[in-house]
């Protein structure tokens, strides 16, 4: 009988530990989550300010297709 219970310890010790992990990885995965929200939104903004200093700048779309000065 020893060894069956003994057996059932090392499940439950197993099971806690996998569940300590899980709750863990869980933790990360929302941590992530949050930093990728925020990575998104920086993006977000600075998209939006290139296109106001592009359009703040005339329009400085046309100097793209110029040649360069060495031409």
């Amino acid at each position: 009988m020893s060894t069956t219970e003994d057996r059932f310890i090392d499940i439950e010790i197993k099971l806690a530990h996998q569940e300590h992990i899980v709750e863990s990885l869980n933790q990360r995965v929302y941590e992530q989550q949050q930093q990728i929200d925020k990575l998104e939104q920086m993006c977000a903004a600075l998209v939006q300010h290139v296109r106001d200093q592009a359009q703040s700048s005339g329009g400085g779309g046309a100097l793209a297709h110029e040649p360069p000065p060495h031409y």
